[in-house]
């Protein structure tokens, strides 16, 4: 087996001048830590973070459109900090910083020193998507870490030449997937990419086989769950194809991977490719460079969103710092590079974290005439949807709460709201028990499941949609009030008609299968 490359140190003083400096790291952690618990009550809940909680209050092996680990995420940080924002946002924070550690210990592994982790913890911790990332608690938050994670292990397992990390390899994979489906992606091109080296000889053990055992008896009950539910998942991804998502380009998508992980930073994971497939000293890790590719391919075939591979770019990053502190010698031109790194991140970071009042932000997006790549067929508002995502769930549930106690206490007792979407239906969960709301009802992805409840509604609170189809539920539909126009919202949530049904003309029972919704 090919010996892994040297470390390389600080160039302008010896090892123990790299000691000295070992408190880099740490700092650039615990500083991602708190520039995102710093910012993290700024705006509000986002769409899917309600939906999020709503799921943990209904903890089970799977929903319709992910698996059960961000679920048990949001009930434990609903349980610890009730409704406040930087409470629910620090797991995702905590994420982050660990993903800054994780970076910088897989680029020393990979030859780079002190500097080089120092850089590729700047570029990770200021990459748009890595920011938005650990500002939401999303599966988004956590699914790079765990390939980080794998990366590492795998990195690990072939310095060491030690099979029984593949239990632990196994145990990640398992772990990830109940996270997010994409890791199985992630797990199987890595594997095809050992494949494809000399370093195939270490898949030639029973430890392999006891961590991908480990993998599937984690996964399985959720794939029981799927299975025992028809594969909702795969109905939700067809929906999502030909109703939802933005026509796939593939323009697009290499774009979106200069701007999700900013475009200053692109020489950087550029360089770690190229280390990881050509150069002599990668030869051991080549298996994480020709996983990438496989993955980039893979997800060009199956016109995937650009954001889809950018948890797999830390290790490109953490290979690609180690050939920048190799190519930079001397103190002030490696301090001018941190410097550049720094000062057209900060730049960005206002793209994806919100570190500025609405109105400034709207302002300062107009002055670098520079937007999100689009995702989906929505049209916009002032607001890129990320952030138009986290206005207006406060207002929604007053309004709707302010509808609700107008009607007498019998029927009050007999109403069920009926929302459009998961994100007005959790937006009424979680923030109308103030307000003393019975529970929301929809027909949008896992809601459908939960079915209309048990009772026969004599009056259904309808949030949005439009009269005609509503009418043909209804013998009776009234528009009892209008949300007020919020520019900051997605306009399709704007100015919200809420309607009152009453005299339903087939019982909720016969009318339920007709909501559902998968997308």
């Amino acid at each position: 087996m090919p010996a892994p490359p040297p470390r390389h140190e600080l160039p302008f003083g010896p090892s123990a001048e790299a000691s000295r400096l070992s408190w880099v790291l740490p700092a650039l952690s615990a500083g991602t830590v708190a520039l995102h618990l710093l910012f993290a009550g700024r705006y509000g809940y986002f769409r899917d973070e309600l939906y999020f909680i709503a799921c943990g209050q209904r903890l089970a092996w799977g929903y319709v459109d992910q698996p059960p680990l961000i679920a048990l995420a949001a009930r434990l940080a609903a349980t610890l900090f009730g409704e406040s924002l930087v409470g629910l946002r620090t797991l995702p924070a905590l994420a982050a910083g660990g993903l800054v550690a994780l970076t910088g210990w897989l680029t020393r592994r990979l030859g780079g020193g002190t500097y080089a982790a120092a850089l590729a913890g700047v570029a990770f911790a200021l990459a748009p998507f890595f920011l938005f990332g650990g500002h939401t608690l999303t599966m988004n938050a956590f699914e790079p870490l765990f390939w980080t994670g794998c990366a590492a292990l795998l990195v690990e397992l072939i310095r060491t030449g030690e099979r029984r990390l593949w239990l632990a390899v196994g145990a990640l994979v398992g772990v990830g997937v109940l996270n997010k489906h994409s890791m199985g992606f992630f797990a199987v091109c890595l594997a095809l990419g050992l494949l494809l080296t000399p370093q195939r000889r270490l898949m030639r053990s029973r430890w392999l086989v006891l961590g991908g055992l480990l993998a599937v008896l984690l996964v399985l009950p959720h794939v029981l769950w799927q299975l025992q539910h028809g594969w909702p998942m795969f109905e939700l991804l067809r929906n999502g194809q030909l109703y939802k998502n933005a026509p796939f380009t593939l323009g697009e998508f290499l774009s979106g991977q200069l701007l999700n992980l900013h475009p200053l930073f692109a020489p950087l994971w550029l360089a770690g490719l190229g280390f990881l497939l050509f150069a002599p000293s990668g030869r051991a890790w080549r298996a994480l460079g020709l996983g990438f590719l496989l993955l980039f391919g893979l997800y060009i075939a199956l016109k995937a969103k650009a954001y889809y591979l950018a948890p797999a770019y830390p290790m490109l990053l953490a290979a690609g710092a180690g050939v920048l502190e190799r190519a930079v010698r001397g103190a002030l031109p490696r301090a001018a590079v941190l410097t550049v790194l720094l000062a057209g991140g900060a730049a960005l970071v206002p793209l994806a974290l919100p570190v500025l009042p609405v109105e400034t932000f709207i302002a300062y997006q107009r002055t670098l005439g520079l937007e999100p790549p689009r995702t989906e067929r929505h049209q916009l508002g002032l607001l890129p949807q990320h952030y138009a995502d986290q206005h207006g769930w406060r207002e929604l549930a007053a309004a709707v709460a302010e509808v609700y106690r107008r009607l007498p206490p019998e029927e009050q007792a007999r109403t069920m709201i009926y929302a459009q979407n998961y994100g007005q239906a959790g937006a009424i969960d979680w923030l109308g028990r103030a307000h003393g709301l019975p529970p929301a009802r929809s027909g949008h992805n896992h809601y459908f499941l939960w079915g209309p409840g048990d009772s026969e509604p004599r009056v259904v609170l309808i949030i949005g949609g439009d009269a005609e189809d509503h009418a043909q539920a209804c013998s009776r539909l009234e528009l009892a009030a209008r949300l007020p126009h919020n520019p900051y919202v997605m306009p399709y949530e704007d100015q919200l008609p809420l309607y009152l049904c009453r005299d339903l003309k087939a019982p909720m029972a016969t009318i339920w299968p007709s909501v559902k919704h998968y997308q």
